[in-house]
């Protein structure tokens, strides 16, 4: 057996958090070694991280099982945007306007939603096909579940819930989507050097797990967001967990009310709205290109 085989991909981008989509019926022998070569943006196809998704046509709605392979070879329970992704993915071939996806996190329904086309990413993963087009008009939804601010949960060392405590230098509210957030509220986000101040709070002892880091800026339609993500070491033009966390954070925090809060990452415009405690993040998804990359039988992370 050649030591070599050429895998099929295809590039989904949800506000510009890009991910290469892999079926999980296709033998990777090295799903860690893949995710670090190929989400290197200088010497690989460039990407947030690897979803590998497996389809279960049979249930009605659809199910896929998605697990996400981040840059670092680690993986994540959740991944908003991710799931999006996913979820468009599975639409496409089973036809259906819904979509079940079981995470780590838990099962989580997607959905598509009409919209106006006017939060679509406007940067370079984009092109100018009818396509674009057509996929900015519908957005995916993908109900995210309770945000919860147990210490345990998260987790995070603390006896009550970290609201608006410093660590590391960085006053944040701390709260797990689906993955460890610690959100920081600040007058510009594009005035404070990101990686700086998360770096610190991302490693924390406080946190065992580490944390993904959020700035987040009011500004006159919602929030601004920028995000260090955990697993990607650098910040990320989207991170879908993280509005979540940022909205419910403003939310515990008296900075929003009512029950539809936008938050604009760089990549684009998201909407979380809340029944209850229950989140579910709304957006545009792309699906950019497909393409090959060669996977190897020798693992670089074996002992």
């Amino acid at each position: 057996m050649s030591a070599f085989a050429d895998v099929h991909f295809e590039k989904y981008h949800g506000t510009g958090n890009d991910f290469l989509v892999i079926d999980a019926e296709t033998y990777v022998p090295d799903r860690r070694g893949l995710a670090s070569r190929e989400c290197d943006r200088e010497t690989g196809v460039g990407a947030d991280g690897i979803l590998f998704l497996a389809l279960e046509d049979r249930y009605n709605p659809p199910r896929v099982i998605m697990t996400l392979v981040q840059p670092d070879g680690g993986t994540a329970p959740m991944c908003g945007n991710g799931a999006r992704c996913a979820g468009r993915w599975a639409m496409e071939r089973t036809g259906s306007d819904e979509v079940m996806i079981d995470t780590q996190a838990g099962t989580r329904r997607a959905y598509r939603v009409e919209g106006d086309g006017s939060d679509g990413y406007d940067g370079s993963h984009g092109n100018d096909s009818d396509e674009q087009d057509q996929d900015q008009d519908d957005r995916i939804a993908v109900e995210m579940g309770d945000p919860t601010f147990d210490p345990k949960s998260i987790p995070v060392l603390a006896d009550e819930p970290v609201i608006e405590e410093p660590i590391e230098g960085l006053e944040v509210t701390v709260v797990n989507t689906g993955v460890p957030h610690a959100v920081a509220f600040v007058d510009d986000v594009d005035a404070v050097d990101l990686e700086a101040v998360a770096k610190p709070v991302r490693h924390a002892d406080a946190f065992p797990l580490g944390t993904n880091v959020n700035l987040a800026s009011p500004d006159t339609e919602g929030f601004r967001q920028r995000t260090f993500e955990r697993g990607v070491e650098g910040e990320t033009d989207a991170c879908g967990t993280g509005a979540v966390a940022i909205a419910a954070a403003a939310r515990r925090l008296g900075l929003a009310d009512g029950d539809s809060i936008s938050v604009s990452p760089p990549g684009g415009n998201l909407e979380v709205v809340f029944d209850g405690d229950t989140a579910t993040l709304i957006g545009p998804v792309e699906h950019e290109f497909d393409g090959e990359v060669q996977t190897t039988h020798f693992s670089s992370f074996d002992p």
